[in-house]
């Protein structure tokens, strides 16, 4: 069985990732890299709304076998949990990681050798959780791994606030791309999220990592080698506004869109705060997302 090599080995033969490494540096002196544009300077450590300052901080590293099918085949997703994050949602079912910025600082060299370890198990990939504002370090530890002997397949694993300017430095890096579609209306997204303007900022970030990777495509072993995996959280009394992303998928995206479609959502946090937050899911409103998503004309996933 023939293993497809990833995507960031030939802009590592090319220079183009070194490059890349530099690129994404510079851009951590007046941060650009996510859609806040905090404009702080990351390198002498300054911090803005992500709390992280020049180096990455990870709360755990280990194989994963609760991420989707395609991710966890037989061994396993080297997940990455990166502390912090550039999103503020009151419902967060990880807020000690993401707000409370549980974890430890870790170097370039630390963070490679998290990824080396990962492939050492028997992990199919490395899979960054949480990334959107580490993606300097990221390409920084990922040249270091690569020289190292990293051939793992990288999933980017988002909450779906991504700008352009970071994507595009991982244009020929990432492998697969998981994102958040969280909310089709930017009123609440501000309201549960702390962020203005989600959705079109995530639509663009979707667009761009779909014209990157295309649709997600599987190997013999139904494991992911690359491809776009999208993930929509149904939020009590239809806050996520359902209908309308999967609408956007199947037209704007492709039908053949891998969407997970989550029914996991239980108050947490600061949940209790807004009404409709403060129960979870029921299964009626699960079962008419699904219904919504084969309406629109998806076709995997669910």
């Amino acid at each position: 069985m023939s293993i497809p090599l990833p995507a960031y080995l030939d802009l590592y033969r090319s220079g183009e990732l070194a490059r890349r490494v530099e690129r994404a540096r510079r851009g951590l002196a007046r941060c650009v890299l996510c859609p806040r544009v905090c404009a702080v300077d990351r390198l002498a450590g300054e911090r803005g709304k992500c709390r992280t300052g020049r180096r990455a901080v990870v709360w755990s590293c280990h194989p994963h076998f609760g991420e989707e099918p395609p991710l966890v085949g037989q061994g396993g997703s080297g997940t990455i949990f990166f502390s912090a994050c550039n999103l503020e949602c009151i419902y967060c079912q990880n807020y000690e990681i993401s707000q409370l910025d549980e974890g430890s600082e870790v170097t370039d060299d630390q963070l490679a050798s998290m990824m080396l370890r990962l492939q050492a198990m028997g992990c199919h990939n490395i899979n960054l959780v949480s990334p959107s504002h580490v993606v300097a370090q990221i390409l920084a530890a990922l040249l270091v791994a690569v020289e190292r002997g990293l051939r793992l397949p990288l999933v980017y694993n988002t909450g779906g606030y991504d700008s352009l300017v970071a994507l595009r430095l991982l244009d020929g890096v990432v492998d697969i791309y998981m994102p958040d579609m969280k909310y089709a209306d930017a009123a609440t997204g501000e309201r549960l999220s702390g962020v203005a303007h989600y959705p079109p900022v995530n639509r663009r970030a979707v667009q761009e990592m779909h014209r990157q990777v295309g649709d997600l495509e599987v190997d013999e072993r139904g494991v992911a080698r690359r491809g776009l995996l999208v993930r929509h959280l149904v939020l009590p009394g239809g806050l996520a506004g359902t209908e309308e992303i999967v609408g956007f998928l199947a037209r704007e995206i492709s039908p053949n869109t891998y969407v997970n479609v989550m029914d996991q959502y239980h108050p947490c946090h600061k949940a209790h705060r807004i009404a409709p937050l403060a129960r979870p899911t029921m299964v009626a409103e699960y079962l008419e997302a699904v219904h919504l998503a084969r309406r629109a004309g998806l076709r995997r996933g669910f």
